[in-house]
């Protein structure tokens, strides 16, 4: 019996090694399929000119917009940019811009933060265009852009809380400087950049 007991007991670690390796082989071949996965979610496409872009967020229209902005600071109210500057709210920008072909503008809404600040939220389908245009035409509000949107918040707090949402400020001020640790990169249109940072208001 102590011989058979003692049989037994050896070929157990033989059959919980092949478990064990079977179990470690299963693992393995499905941390490989959610790595793939999870690394084609942080792989940025390439933007219109095959750069990076900054891995930028994109947006499917103008819901897909608000509830971004939503994510990161309050968008209430929200309304095409027609209906709102028909309200006689607070001016919200881009009332003139967005009839204007030449900013590459396909919609704009407007919602409003928790100050009743107007935020414009703009689909802009041709970011070179509409960069271009920021250079040309407007160099005094505050862009933040995405692969194919834009947000212009008027209140500076929410301005603040919107630079940590993954977009940039978008400028094509040639005196623009960083601090140490934060980075620009050239924008679509030449003479703008890109920045993680943005100056106070």
């Amino acid at each position: 019996m102590r011989q058979a007991a003692h049989s037994s007991r050896s070929r157990r670690p033989g059959r919980r090694a092949a478990i064990v390796l079977n179990v470690v082989a299963a693992l393995a071949l499905a941390g490989c399929g959610t790595a793939g996965t999870d690394s084609a979610l942080a792989t940025s496409s390439p933007g219109p000119t095959g750069e990076d872009r900054y891995a930028l967020p994109s947006a499917s229209g103008m819901a897909s917009i608000a509830s971004f902005v939503n994510r990161h600071t309050a968008c209430r109210e929200f309304t095409s940019g027609q209906k709102y500057d028909a309200s006689g709210r607070n001016t919200a920008w881009g009332r003139a811009e967005v009839r204007d072909p030449s900013w590459g503008i396909a919609e704009r809404a407007v919602c409003e933060d928790t100050f009743a600040d107007a935020i414009a939220l703009l689909a802009v389908p041709n970011m070179k265009t509409f960069e271009a245009a920021v250079r040309e035409k407007d160099g005094h509000a505050d862009f933040l852009v995405g692969r194919d949107f834009a947000v212009v918040p008027v209140n500076d707090r929410t301005f603040r809380d919107l630079t940590g949402s993954g977009l940039k400020f978008l400028t094509c001020d040639p005196n623009f400087s960083v601090p140490s640790g934060f980075s620009t990169r050239p924008a679509l249109a030449h003479g703008c950049v890109l920045s993680n940072y943005a100056p106070a208001g």
